[in-house]
Formats: structure tokens, C-alpha cells, sequence
């Protein structure tokens, strides 16, 4: 491999800007990374922004959004020592029989004026519980069991600017695609061969690079190499200039909390949005959500520490959404928020929860379709230690809608930025409001069960019945640890009906199994035990 093509594959493209705005440093993302490229070009909207919260650590979801009424029993049962009291859990507009942590009222005034939206139980088949592998599979959007050294975003802008960094900035395009805050690269905008982020780590290195001035290099065989390093940096800094221009042109924003690490960011990405960027991309991060122990107060389970973080999520961006109103873009703008995982359903003795599988994820915006997708994670009476939330939704299908649905892109398009393995398992869900691009069928909201299982519990094997609108259908077993087992059918179907097929346990030992059901964007999970 040449000197040149090697520093180009590996390094980082886009620039860390010590202090640029309100002591928070910005990196920029240029056109290599792949969501964002289709955003600009095409018949895609050039209007709309996706903001992306990484709640770093994995979060606990069941103490986040919590099951009430008569599934509450089983959730107190299994984390009796961190549980939210049920008379203290706020309710959502809209939704019964689940409400979310007392600590998230700004959250909860959100779901009430119908700018905001819980999806249940995401996840992914094989979940792994290492926090840097699982954050490299949500933001490659990878399967569990392959490496995948780029990412989902990033992959697109690939495919529509093949020959980046050539030629940008440009007239056309002569801002950032995408903008994360803080001083760490994500894989999120990585694309397959182009490394789109760049680090400028002290001031005078920073100005140096906006001015155009390099320092000189050594007389030694490496001095070629620093040189074009060098000169890939000044390239990406030109949106130095174009950033600290959208932040200036903005005098007055909305109120935002103090001593909020998050809201602070999303303050600055409401100042650049504000501000004329044409980005479509903004990432932030918050950590402190490997919750091992002392994850509440032993006097007032309500209160300590996961109860300060999800407070500071919830006002900061009830803040950003009503300063995005303010300033007149709120109708551009959508955000989301996802962890590397959730924890496990049972408690452990340290007052805290350990690394689990499938949790819940937020969206928010005055174009979100509002109130909760999926129903309440099904709870063993006699929860274990290894037990994990099964998971409802796959995340690469919020992904893939958000892709379709937001950012109107072609489905052909979108189905070649997913491991050809799952792409016809991707669902389209109702997600967005109809309107941003093409409207969405909700599923169904009748109480009839789309699966059932008979007999159950079993022995060897059970007969598993299922109800399908036609077209493509699935049908997974899982277990408790949330790993795919098997996919038990794949197929589709030329109409509606009912239909079944057998369950063979083989050699599994006894214990709990989950039947999950997809047709659409429909889905429901069955619990099934399996007994001597």
C-alpha cells in the first residue's frame, strides 16, 4: 500500500475544535460519511436535521420506562431494591398500562404535547454485553458476529461521494455533513475507507490550521507523511470558519439548564442549526450509565444517581426542543437517543443492575408519530440473574426508518447500508408523523394476540399459532440471555391468515423461551416454557 493511500485509510478527516463555542470542542464530518451525503443530493430533503443522544454506559431501561398496573408486580419482584414505587411513576399521555421514571417530568410534558415517542425493547439477535463491542455494533449497525470497521452512517455518504476528500468544501456543499460534539471519534460517520475524523488538540494548532499556516516539517523520511496529514487537516478546517460563522450569526437563544453537561451540546447544536448549516447529522454524548451499583438511594429509590442522569436527559432536551421552537426550526428537526444496552431485568445486591440486553429508545420532535411503540418487556414471576429483556424491535430498523421516513431515501438505497443477511427483516415503523415524506401504516391497536403457543408449558415440543397480514413474516426463538436461538420461519405469505408451525426444543434445557413474531410493522413476543 502507498504512504499516501495508507495515511488516507487511516487518518481521522474531520477536526476536534478545542473551545469553539462555549468551551465545548467540535468536530466536523465531511462527505465520506454516508447518511449525510444522500441528504444533500438527489431527491432527498435537504432540510432535515437528526440529532443523535448517545447515553454512553448502558442504560437501565426497565427503571426508566416502567411497566404499571398488573405488570408491575413482576418488575418490583425482580429489582425489589432499585424499584420505582408504581404510585410514583409518571404516566404518558396516551399510553396506559406504562409510564416512566419519576425524575423525567420535563419528558413527560413532552409526550403530552405530542413531541415524543418510547420504543420498546431494542435490541438485536446475539446481543453481546461488552460496552466497546456493542457500542461498534449500534453504530456500525453490524450483526453481533462480524466486524464491520465503518459505519451505518457513514457508508451512504460513501456511496455518493466516492472521491472524498477531493474537492470539499465546495459552492455546492460548503458546510459540515455531519457535526458531533466532543472529542471523541465516532464509528457512527466512519466511511469503508476514509477516516472522517481529525484532531486538533490545542489552540494554536486550531488557529495555525484556520489561518493556512503549517509549521515546517522535519528534513527526516517521515516529514512527506506529516506533511500530507498536514495538508488533509487545513482541508477539513475550511468548516472552521463556516461553524464559527452559523454560531455567531445567532444572538438569542432559549433557556437551558445549568450544570447539564447535555444541554449545554444541544445548545450548540440549536446555535448551528439556527445558524444556516446545511448539516443533517449532529451526534452528542452523555455517559455515566454503567449503573453496577448504588443506583439508587437505599432511603428513596426515586433519588440518587441513574435518577440524576435521567433527569438531566429529560430536562436538557425538553430545553433544546423548545429552544429549537424559539428559534424556528423545530419542524426541521428530529432527535433520538440510544445506549450500547440496557441491563438485566433482576437486580443484583450492590443496589445496582448489570450489562442486559434489549432496552428502550426515545424519539422526539414535533414530527414524531408520539406515544409508545411496542408493549411492556415481559417479565419472568421469578426473575434470575441472567435474564434479559427480549428484544421487540430490531435498532436497524429504526435506523432504516428514519433513512426512508425522515430523510426520504430511496428503500433500495437504504436496504444496501445493512448487512445483507437482515435486509429483508428491516421494518418500515410508524415513527414519523405523516407528512415528512411518505405516511407509514400504523399496526394494528386491537388486543388480539398476533402468537400463541399450545400447549404451554411443554415438553418437547409446542405448536405455535400465528396471525399474519401477509407479506414477509418471521418468527425467532429467543432466550433469556436475549440470543437468537433460531429462526424458527422466514417467508412471506400472498395474503392474510392463520397459520402454524412446531416448535422442537431438541436438546434445549428446561426453562423460559420467547417465540418472536414479525409481519410489517408489527411484532409481538410469547413467552413459552419448557418443562421436564
Amino acid at each position: 500500500m502507498k504512504r499516501r493511500d495508507f495515511l488516507l485509510s487511516t487518518i481521522p478527516a474531520a477536526a476536534i475544535l478545542p473551545e469553539v463555542i462555549n468551551g465545548y470542542s467540535v468536530k466536523t464530518f465531511d462527505a465520506s460519511s454516508p447518511l449525510i451525503q444522500a441528504l444533500m443530493q438527489g431527491i432527498t430533503l435537504t432540510d432535515h436535521v437528526l440529532v443523535i443522544i448517545q447515553l454512553a454506559g448502558g442504560n437501565d431501561g426497565l427503571n426508566m420506562v416502567i411497566p404499571v398496573g398488573a405488570a408491575y408486580t413482576n418488575y418490583y419482584n425482580a429489582r425489589t431494591n432499585i424499584a420505582i414505587p408504581e404510585n410514583k411513576v409518571l404516566p404518558i399521555a396516551g399510553v396506559t398500562g406504562t409510564g416512566i421514571h419519576t425524575a423525567m417530568t420535563a419528558l413527560q410534558s413532552m409526550f403530552a404535547d405530542g413531541k415524543a415517542k418510547v420504543v420498546q425493547a431494542v435490541g438485536y439477535p446475539q446481543p453481546n454485553f461488552s460496552h466497546f463491542r456493542a457500542t461498534d455494533i449500534w453504530m456500525s449497525a453490524s450483526n453481533s458476529d462480524q466486524d464491520v470497521y465503518n459505519g451505518w452512517a457513514g457508508r451512504y455518504l460513501n456511496y455518493e461521494y466516492p472521491n472524498f476528500p477531493a474537492g470539499y468544501p465546495n459552492t455546492d456543499m460548503p458546510d459540515p455533513l455531519a457535526i458531533q460534539i466532543g472529542s471523541t471519534t465516532s464509528l457512527t460517520l466512519q466511511g469503508p475507507s476514509v477516516n472522517m475524523g481529525m484532531s486538533i488538540t490545542n489552540p494554536s494548532s486550531f488557529y495555525n490550521l484556520v489561518s493556512g499556516t503549517t509549521d515546517p516539517t522535519p528534513g527526516t523520511p517521515a516529514g512527506k507523511e506529516l506533511k500530507f496529514i498536514r495538508l488533509v487537516n487545513q482541508q477539513t478546517q475550511k468548516y472552521s470558519t463556516v461553524i464559527r460563522n452559523a454560531s455567531n450569526a445567532v444572538t438569542q437563544q432559549g433557556v437551558y439548564p445549568t450544570n447539564n453537561s447535555l444541554g449545554d451540546q444541544l445548545k450548540i447544536v440549536a446555535r448551528l442549526i439556527k445558524g444556516g448549516l446545511r448539516t443533517r447529522i449532529y451526534m452528542v454524548s452523555f455517559g455515566g450509565f454503567d449503573t453496577h451499583s448504588v443506583q439508587v438511594n437505599n432511603a428513596d429509590t426515586t433519588t440518587g444517581g441513574h435518577a440524576t442522569l435521567l433527569q438531566r436527559v429529560s430536562d436538557a432536551i425538553k430545553a433544546f426542543q423548545d429552544d429549537i421552537k424559539f428559534l424556528g426550526v423545530e419542524e426541521r428537526v428530529i432527535g433520538m437517543t440510544f445506549s450500547e444496552f440496557g441491563r438485566r431485568i433482576k437486580s443484583n445486591s450492590s443496589v445496582g443492575t448489570d450489562h442486559g440486553a434489549a432496552a428502550p429508545m426515545f424519539l422526539f420532535g414535533s414530527r414524531i408519530d408520539p406515544g409508545m411503540l411496542g408493549t411492556n418487556p415481559t417479565i419472568p414471576s421469578a426473575a434470575t440473574v441472567n435474564d434479559n429483556v427480549p428484544m421487540q424491535y430490531d435498532f436497524r430498523s429504526i435506523y432504516a426508518t428514519i433513512l426512508e421516513k425522515w430523510f426520504c431515501l430511496d428503500n433500495s438505497v437504504v436496504s444496501s447500508l445493512f448487512p445483507p443477511n437482515i435486509n429483508n427483516q428491516l421494518q418500515s415503523l410508524p415513527l414519523v408523523k405523516t407528512g415528512a415524506c411518505n405516511s407509514v401504516t400504523p399496526p394494528s391497536t386491537s388486543g388480539d394476540l398476533l402468537i400463541t403457543n399450545y400447549p404451554n408449558p411443554f415438553t418437547n415440543s409446542t405448536t405455535i399459532r400465528f396471525k399474519t397480514e401477509g407479506g414477509h413474516t418471521l418468527i425467532q426463538i429467543m432466550d433469556t440471555l436475549g440470543r437468537e436461538l433460531k429462526v424458527l420461519l422466514e417467508t412471506d405469505y400472498p395474503a392474510a391468515g392463520t397459520y402454524t408451525v412446531t416448535f422442537n426444543s431438541e436438546n434445549l434445557p428446561p426453562g423460559v423461551y420467547y417465540a418472536r413474531f414479525q409481519n410489517g410493522v408489527t411484532q409481538h413476543v410469547r413467552a413459552m416454557m419448557k418443562v421436564r
